[in-house]
This record gives structure tokens, sequence and C-alpha cells, in this order.
């Protein structure tokens, strides 16, 4: 038997005026990747034939974000309902036949085997007209009610506006996501008319136009959380915690140990070996990878960097993109790297700023060293051979080189290359005076008795 192609309809054309942002809705982030983006990645992962996002409100926002990742958009000049809002895509579908999916912007964390079971249930023996995606959430407040038999038939859709005190009563609740075939979407949508509370065109009313035609439609259910949507930013900052909850649980299931897992905050796209040990109030985000044994200590915050196997990092350390931190090197209290690479078994343990640097296996970066990286126009790179030691309170100024095994004495200011094996001593001859603090002392007190 031969699988359908698969569309997928994604609707983001509402103003989402309750998020009171200049921001579009459907861009705002959770784990740190917009919440439209989420939805298309897990569409990405249907290898879909096409896939079309309707836009209205701030269209160019939205066009911006899904046109790179080969997103076709359709625009709803004027927001009449869920209904009206999918027939916009009939153009972007023209000559598509196959199964689609109308999916919502602003319901981000549907999965791809949700996704998959809508699909594999249109296409069941009593060939429904469409499926629609239902749950039953703790309130069921104001969302359409589905009537249902118990094998899951469709007997009436109803929006929460039109519905009557017994069908209100009903639990099982549309979530707005379908599976329907091309050639019925279009078809059916063509017939729904605007006669109701809102003067809206509704989707789920093909599900009954279908009904009328003697064609019945389904229902599959699946989580609450899984169809949550966000409307406001007190919505959006539930549904991060309750992605990060599920983030944490699969982290540990992994084989990583989180000492406060409430505490710990993943991007959408963290990755972590195993026999990772990780801290309180650490913070990820985009774009790191970690490898096994890391060991990631409290309140650091990590960002578009690789960690290396048995590496340490932390506590209050900062890594920045473009950072690299070798296999069991040491990234230590209050040090920040960025574009920097620190080498297999480095250390760099206190109070130390490494920008644009490459530093070999084995250095040591004393306390107070930084790379001054930036001359107010460009940035430069400096380079620090392996086994070199750089001294406490040192300023490289790049571009500067200091070879293998060099030592640069502490307090020293860099500005010419050390060649290998060498010592660097930059720092004026240490002189005393003896008596002088006493008698300055002196003075200053008989200045001041004196007014």
């Amino acid at each position: 038997m031969t699988t359908p192609p698969i569309a997928a309809i994604i609707l983001a054309a509402g103003s989402g005026t309750r998020m009171k942002s200049d921001t579009h809705k459907v861009l705002h982030p959770i784990a740190g990747r917009p919440m439209l983006l989420h939805l298309v990645d897990t569409v990405a992962g249907l290898s879909p034939a096409r896939t079309v996002v309707v836009v209205g409100a701030r269209r160019e926002q939205v066009e911006a974000a899904v046109v790179p990742h080969g997103v076709a958009v359709a625009h709803q000049a004027e927001q009449l309902g869920t209904g009206h809002a999918v027939a916009q895509a009939e153009a972007a579908l023209a000559g598509f036949e196959g199964d689609v999916l109308v999916l919502y912007g602003d319901v981000p964390l549907v999965s791809g085997e949700t996704m998959r079971r809508m699909i594999e249930r249109l296409h069941e023996a009593d060939s429904p007209a469409t499926v629609v995606l239902g749950f039953r959430p703790a309130d069921p407040a104001a969302y359409g009610r589905i009537v249902a038999e118990p094998g899951g038939r469709i007997v009436k859709m109803v929006e929460y506006k039109d519905a009557s005190p017994e069908e209100r009563a009903v639990t099982l609740c549309n979530s707005g996501l379908m599976a329907v075939g091309a050639a019925d979407l279009f078809a059916l949508l063509a017939r729904v008319g605007n006669d109701n509370a809102a003067g809206e065109y509704y989707l789920p009313d093909i599900v009954m136009l279908a009904a009328a035609d003697g064609r019945g439609s389904a229902v599959i259910e699946t989580d609450a959380v899984e169809v949550t949507g966000v409307n406001s930013r007190g919505e959006l900052a539930a549904l991060e915690a309750e992605w990060q909850r599920a983030r944490r649980v699969r982290a540990m299931a992994d084989g990583a140990t989180l000492t406060a897992p409430e505490t710990v905050w993943f991007a959408y796209d963290t990755v972590l070996g195993r026999d990772v040990t990780i801290e309180p109030n650490v913070v990820f985000g985009p774009g790191v990878t970690v490898a096994d044994g890391v060991n990631i200590r409290g309140f650091s915050h990590i960002e578009g960097a690789v960690i290396g196997a048995g590496a340490s990092v932390g506590p209050y350390a900062r890594l920045r993109p473009g950072a690299v931190v070798g296999e069991k090197a040491h990234v230590g209290n209050f040090v920040e790297m960025k574009k920097a690479v620190l080498g297999k078994g480095a250390k760099a343990n206190h109070l130390t700023y490494l920008g644009d640097a490459e530093i070999g296996a084995g250095a040591n970066i004393g306390a107070g060293t930084i790379t001054c990286n930036y001359d107010g126009f460009f940035k430069h790179k400096t380079e620090i051979g392996e086994g070199a030691f750089i001294g406490s309170n040192s300023a490289l100024v790049a571009p500067v080189s200091v070879g293998a095994g060099a030592i640069v004495a502490a307090g020293s200011v860099i500005t010419r290359d050390v060649e290998a094996d060498a010592l660097a001593l930059v720092r004026p001859e240490q002189t005393a005076k003896p008596g002088w603090a006493k008698r300055f002392r002196a003075m200053m007190k008989a200045r001041k008795e004196a007014k």
C-alpha cells in the first residue's frame, strides 16, 4: 500500500494582542526557539511534501522566520475565523493530492507521533472524512466540545459559544488540530458559512458538513499538555515550565545527574552525554554539546559551546558562543570564554576572560588573566602554546602568541610574541622606601587636625 504524501497548514495569522508585544505571538520562544519553529521542525520530521504557514498580522516577522526553512506562506488579509484561514492555503497547495494536517503556530508542542496517529486514523477501515485531535483539560472552560461515540466516531462538534448546557457538560474538547484529505478539505471549506454567534467561518464545521453527506469523522485523544496553546505571557511561562520539566526527566533517564532538577534550564537542542553532573542553577542556551563525564557546577551559564569528556566547568562560569572546552580541561569560577578553545587538560580556574583565543593542551591560565581581543574596531586572536604558564593578573594584548612551555610572569602586559620556553616579565622593578608610610600618615594626620 502506497502512503499518500503529507502537507501541513500552520495557522499563524492572529495578532496575539494579549501578549502585549511588538513581536508576533508565535515567535516568542520556548527553550530558546520560537514557538512556530518548534512546530515547523516537528513537521519536517514527517518529510512533508509541502508546509504552508498562514500569515496575517505582522506577516513580515513570521515570513522572515519560516521562509529560510523552506516553508511557503499564504496571506490572510482579514481574520474571519479558522475555516477562512485554512482556505487561504488552497493556492499554495494547488495540485497536491494527499493528506493535510491543520496545525496552530501557538500550539507548539504537539509531537510527531501524534501527527502520525492522526494521519494513520484517516486511513483506517472506516475511512473517516476528517480526524480531529481531542483532549480532556482539567478545566474545559470555553473550548469547543466533541460529542463522540465510544469508538471515537464523532456525533457532533460545537463551539462553546453555540453549545447547549448539556453539550458544555461534555469533557472531550477540540484542540483545533485536524487531518483531512486535501480534496475533501477545500471542497468542504467552500461550503462553510458564518451563521454563528461570532459571525466567523469555523474550521470544525467541515465535520458536520461531511456528516450531512453521509461521511463520518473520528476523534483521537492526546494529553492536554501537548495541545496547550499560548495566548499570554503567563501561558508562555507555564508551557516553558512544562517543557523544562519533561526535558529534565529525559536528561536523568538518559544518564545525567541533576542535583536540583527544578533549577536547571535547558535549550531545545542541548545535548548531554552520560554521567554528566549538573549542579543547581545552571542555564543552557542554544547550541550546547556536553560529552560524557562532565561536571558542570552551580550558577554557570552556557551557550553555543562544546564541552569535552571529563571536563569541569564552574561554578559561576560563562561559556559564550564559540567556546570549546577540551577533554579534562578546567574552567573555574568567574571565568568567561567567547570564541575560545581551551585544550586538553588546560586550566583557567579563576577570574579570567578568554576571548578569541586558542590555548594549548596542559596550559595554565592564572587568576585575573585577560586576552585583550578588541581594539575598539576589530577583534584579534591570542594563541597560547601547550604547557605554557600565564601568571596571575596578566593582560595579553592581541594579536599575540605565547609559545609552548613559556612562562608569563604575574602582572605582565604582553604586547609582543613570546617564544617557546621563554620567560616574559613586563613590570617595573620593585622599590622600597623605609619609613615612608609612617611619615606620610603623620603628615596627613597633622593636616587634618590643623583644620
